[in-house]
């Protein structure tokens, strides 16, 4: 029988924990109830699920359990903080919105669009490892602004940026600060008050919990209003019927993440320099895009000079799973925006492909991963290549 594919792609999304299906079962059959249903047993179950739930994804991040609401996912709780925040406010007094050229496009597009509504957008670039230059923040971030959104890892590079020293400046002027953690929750440490963000958005399927699932956290206190009209669900923030299923789920996924972030660490640092070294064995000039340290653990972004990312994966696609970007963008031809971003020519940025280990990658399973790319790789490296490495 053919050996599955390693999968190396947990930036895009993880499998289910064990433990996390197991807690999500009863509530898609015998445990059905409507959580908002008050009057009797099974509405009482359900809502019970969700209280408890609310309390560990709180815990992860060191938060308030009235300050999580649910949504539908990263991508939902993105919109909800930044339209929420400026619908409630106005451009009046504040109009300008600060973000990054490299976040994701659930914010990205979502500050470009309210510049019809008189919000000014403001991008702030970053130098050649991804990161942010905290002087070009002083610049862009002053009385005007209303709101600041900055991912805490990037989506494709996996850069960690200086979120506490942002968070410092937003105060200093009194501006609302949003980061996207996505990709850091479950693989980093997050504690809100101490990194100084008011609005955080997460997702439960970046970190072995159920996709359709994720929160926003709302510092108490923050001027925020619902962009969804409805049954005023949320604390009146998020209307709609949350699935108890997938609540759970995301519930014991963070009680997981909190109790394994230590262990989950070591492991992505451990698998993350083995892969490094056997790659740069039989390729010294691999690229690494991105910071080399200030980085999410068990997160590459590398490019083989000479060889497009496109090339590689599709022939390695029987034996691993890696991918040339972010999954939300992947299936757009161009380079990469992020790695241009970076001031990367096209070219090199087309060789650009994301590799993500996760709870459940073996070291076994890294060897056959950097055997499968020497074997590819050397089908398609310059001949002068070739020639140095014979």
């Amino acid at each position: 029988m053919k050996r599955p594919p390693v999968y190396l792609d947990y930036q895009a999304t993880t499998p289910l924990d064990p433990h996390v299906r197991e807690t999500m079962l009863p509530f898609l059959h015998e445990q059905f109830g409507n959580p908002h249903s008050k009057d009797h047993a099974f509405g009482w179950q359900a809502a019970l699920a969700i209280r408890d739930a609310r309390a560990k994804v709180s815990s992860l991040i060191n938060a308030d359990d009235d300050e999580i609401i649910f949504t539908s996912g990263a991508t939902e709780a993105c919109n909800l903080a930044i339209v929420g925040v400026a619908k409630e406010v106005g451009p009046a007094k504040r109009n300008r919105i600060v973000t990054v050229e490299t976040e994701h496009p659930a914010v990205l597009k979502t500050v470009m669009d309210l510049e019809s509504e008189g919000f000014e957008p403001v991008l702030m670039p970053v130098d050649s490892d991804g990161l942010l230059d905290l002087a070009i923040c002083d610049e862009a971030i002053n009385e005007r602004t209303l709101l600041v959104s900055v991912m805490a890892a990037n989506n494709e590079i996996g850069v960690l940026q200086p979120l506490k020293e942002i968070a410092a400046r937003c105060r200093t002027v009194g501006a609302i600060f949003h980061s996207d953690a996505a990709q850091a929750s479950g693989r980093l440490p997050i504690d809100v008050d101490s990194w100084g963000v008011d609005l955080m958005s997460l997702s439960a399927h970046k970190f072995y919990g159920p996709k359709g699932i994720g929160a926003l956290y709302v510092r108490s206190g923050v001027p925020i209003r619902s962009i969804l009209q409805g049954g005023g669900q949320e604390r009146g923030l998020r209307s709609g019927t949350l699935a108890p299923a997938l609540v759970a789920g995301f519930g014991v996924a963070s009680e997981l993440a909190w109790e394994r972030q230590q262990q989950d660490s070591e492991l992505f640092a451990r698998l993350t320099g083995l892969l490094l070294d056997c790659l740069r064995r039989f390729q010294p000039d691999l690229h690494l895009f991105g910071h080399p340290t200030r980085r999410l653990p068990g997160s590459l972004n590398i490019g083989f000079p000479g060889v497009p990312a496109e090339q590689i994966i599709r022939n390695l696609a029987d034996s691993v799973a890696v991918s040339s970007g972010a999954a939300c963008s992947s299936a757009a031809s161009e380079p990469s925006r992020v790695l241009l971003a970076l001031g990367v020519d096209a070219e090199t940025a087309a060789t650009g492909i994301r590799i993500s280990m996760g709870r459940f990658t073996t070291e076994a399973e890294i060897k056959i991963v950097a055997e499968a790319f020497k074997n590819v790789v050397s089908q398609f490296r310059p001949e002068s290549q070739r020639r140095a490495a014979g």
